[in-house]
């Protein structure tokens, strides 16, 4: 069965809807639209589905409100736009979920939620006791107090840690694009839909905007994040045009839209979940193919496998795990600091005391604190 046709047997189903569905090209809030995609996610849940909306739009709709047409660039005044219009916004989905007889509740996250084991825990037992209650839980970064430190840092990423929070199934991104392309079609006209995606190497990346690209679609790039957490926790995402009525309900009867990125097969236990989507990235190493077919036998990572070091960490960090070629494959907790992995590096275990005083670790990463990512 293909992963598609699996779709129809998804029982919990996170929709993630931006801006640009939301809002008409004027700006003002495009009413007809979200009650549709209201009355859809619905439906769904009708069937017996647990559904969850993570949506966008608390900003437009405070700009709305203050009849504005130009996005602040200062983060106190779109922290005081968010504040403004995610009433504003919460209005008009109660009022919808009202009329079609189902219960919604908001629910507001941010980046310290997930950061946090303890708080990643309880955000993940609240919501599951909303989906226990037949409640269909609206969430949305906490932008009135969030700052970059603490930001998610998009609903794209936001959408697919709830995802993995929740144990989901699938995951669908509703966009002002029809999915990924083999390059941009604004500008290139011989540029084709990619129907499936089923790994995300450092090709598809590029594509999608990633360093050194010319070509990479508007948002794209946060899209493929998501992907990237969705897929290692178990979760098939598509991405697809938000425009259209009765979008969701295709998708979920495994109709040919969009792009779709099939979930890796296994399920990361909760904590490897936490560990791999609820940490900051603070920096990056590269190792070699001998220590990741080692990492992929169930191994630590040790100091003579690591190439290079990338940025500024310390220990206790969150960091990526590259490969030769740039592709990441695995998150984890590092037991050393970036300088200290400079000096050891390349070396054995044994040559750790003559490099660095205090060498308390043998390993760079335990495999206890480790997730691949392929």
């Amino acid at each position: 069965m293909s992963a598609r046709d699996q779709l129809r047997f998804a029982k919990r189903i996170v929709v993630k809807v931006g801006t640009s569905t939301l809002t008409h090209p004027s700006g003002g809030m495009n009413l007809h639209r979200i009650e549709h995609l209201v009355r859809e996610l619905i439906d769904e849940a009708n069937q017996g589905k647990d559904i969850l909306l993570v949506s966008s739009g608390a900003i437009a709709a405070g700009m709305n409100a203050l009849g504005l047409t130009e996005r602040p660039a200062s983060v106190p005044a779109r922290q005081a736009l968010a504040a403004i219009g995610q009433g504003a916004l919460l209005h008009i989905y109660e009022k919808f979920f009202h009329e079609y007889g189902r219960t919604m509740a908001q629910v507001l996250l941010t980046k310290e939620n997930a950061a946090r084991h303890h708080q990643y825990m309880n955000s993940r037992n609240a919501l599951l006791a909303l989906l226990g209650m037949n409640v269909i839980p609206v969430i949305n970064e906490n932008d009135a107090v969030a700052v970059d430190e603490i930001k998610i840092g998009d609903n794209d990423n936001l959408s697919a840690v709830v995802a993995a929070l929740v144990d989901a199934d699938a995951l669908i991104i509703l966009s002002d694009i029809d999915g990924v392309y083999t390059a941009n079609p604004r500008t290139d006209t011989s540029a084709r839909l990619i129907s499936e995606i089923p790994e995300i190497t450092p090709e598809v990346e590029h594509i999608a905007g990633g360093a050194g690209s010319a070509q990479g679609t508007g948002g794209m790039q946060t899209k493929i994040e998501a992907a990237k957490i969705a897929q290692n926790a178990g979760v098939t995402m598509v991405i697809a045009r938000g425009d259209e009525d009765g979008i969701v309900r295709s998708i979920l009867r495994g109709e040919e839209i969009g792009t779709l990125f099939p979930a890796r097969e296994a399920h990361l236990r909760t904590r490897k979940s936490w560990l791999a989507f609820g940490q900051r990235l603070m920096g990056e190493i590269a190792v070699d193919e001998g220590c990741i077919l080692a990492m992929r036998r169930g191994a630590s990572l040790l100091a003579v496998g690591v190439t290079d070091v990338y940025g500024e960490f310390s220990a206790g960090d969150t960091i990526r795990v590259l490969s030769p070629d740039g592709q990441e494959i695995a998150r984890g907790i590092t037991a050393y600091n970036a300088a200290d992995i400079a000096r050891l590096m390349g070396h054995q275990t044994a040559d750790f005391p003559t490099l660095i005083a205090d060498a308390a670790h043998e390993e760079v990463i335990h495999r206890d604190n480790m997730v691949l990512m392929v």
